[in-house]
């Protein structure tokens, strides 16, 4: 009992330091270069290189828009001609993030439910007899359901499916190479919630003609949201004409990196372009392409539909950013074991380095 008392009694001891001094100038300079290294690191590495008295922001709201403008004209066999107008080329039309530009295009005009042979480039329609033909056997990767019949002048099955079939002749050249000089107006708002900023890509200005005649550039009108495709393309490392053949994918990154210690003005949208659907090996599965129907009726009830095949360039838009600003006091450093007033801080490496 005596040792678990002289134990309890014991906490309530008060205690000091005692320092021993060495006279030893070799040893009072090594302790002093250690004192300053300490010294040197917490001000230049982390209050100067790093900014470590910041608190920084990486939580960005964003909202995107985007418009197209621009008309071209093609003259092919199966339509004649047709002008292209953004309601026609751009998909979604109402303008998002991610939306697709149409090139280039093949078109399989007047398709009626009907028989007809199935494409001799499928290779699960081929056929040399009718026991190749399973009935309501669907073709995979075909156009349609075996009828059963195996049709000799093409070597193919025949199906039950929207007849013909569809045409699969790419064109070599892009059927709207005038793409190139069409503009597309991205506007983006970005907000941080945490200091209660917000800005926006777009030259706040009163002349309502401004937009009207811009064009970016990023040295002389970096707040001009209106870009010509071509020059996406450009900035991206590849040719347009090429790329509008079979089309591809362009990602566009808009970074927001600001120092709310400085002037807003300082804080500037930085842009910068990459092709996404291919490598350095250029790989076969470059390019992007879907398909799509337009339905109508003739004068007798009866449906009949035109398929295209569209080629184009996909726009990816992708936002991101920090901010880093003083705290509510202006004088913080934020690390990994708590946070320090940097009067305090001063304080302390002081006391750490003349205390002896």
């Amino acid at each position: 009992m005596a040792g678990w008392g002289g134990f309890f009694f014991s906490l309530f001891n008060y205690k000091t330091e005692k320092y021993v001094i060495a006279e030893n100038r070799k040893i009072g300079i090594l302790f002093r270069i250690y004192q300053l290294a300490v010294l040197g690191y917490i001000i230049g590495w982390v209050l100067v290189v790093k900014k470590g008295y910041q608190e920084r922001e990486e939580t960005i709201q964003s909202s995107v828009m985007t418009k197209v403008k621009g008309v071209t004209l093609t003259n092919s066999s199966e339509s004649g001609l047709h002008l292209w107008s953004p309601e026609d080329y751009v998909i979604p039309p109402n303008g998002e993030r991610v939306f697709f530009i149409v090139t280039n295009y093949i078109e399989t005009p007047n398709q009626r439910l009907s028989f007809c042979p199935e494409s001799f480039k499928v290779p699960h329609g081929q056929c040399q007899s009718d026991d190749d033909c399973v009935e309501g056997e669907a073709v995979i990767a075909g156009h349609g359901i075996k009828t059963g019949m195996c049709l000799n002048s093409t070597g193919t099955c025949e199906i039950h499916a929207w007849c013909p079939v569809e045409y699969s002749k790419r064109p070599r050249e892009p059927l709207l190479s005038e793409a190139e000089n069409f503009t597309i107006y991205i506007k983006n708002f970005i907000r941080f919630p945490k200091f209660e900023f917000s800005k926006s890509n777009v030259l706040e200005t009163s002349d309502d003609g401004y937009l009207k005649r811009c064009s970016f550039d990023k040295e002389k009108d970096l707040y001009c949201p209106i870009f010509q495709l071509g020059e996406l393309v450009r900035w991206s490392g590849h040719d347009f004409q090429e790329m509008a053949v079979k089309g591809g994918s362009i990602g566009i990154l808009i970074e927001w990196n600001c120092d709310l210690d400085k002037d807003s003005s300082q804080c500037n949208p930085e842009y910068s372009f990459t092709r996404l659907d291919m490598n350095l090996n250029h790989s076969v599965t470059s390019g992007y392409n879907f398909r799509f129907t337009r339905y109508y009726k003739d004068q007798n009830g009866q449906t009949y539909r035109t398929l295209y095949k569209v080629y184009g360039i996909r726009f990816d838009i992708m936002i991101n950013g920090q901010h880093c600003s003083y705290s509510d006091c202006h004088w913080i450093w934020s690390g990994s074991t708590g946070s320090v007033c940097l009067p305090t801080l001063i304080m302390l490496m002081a006391d750490c380095l003349f205390s002896f």
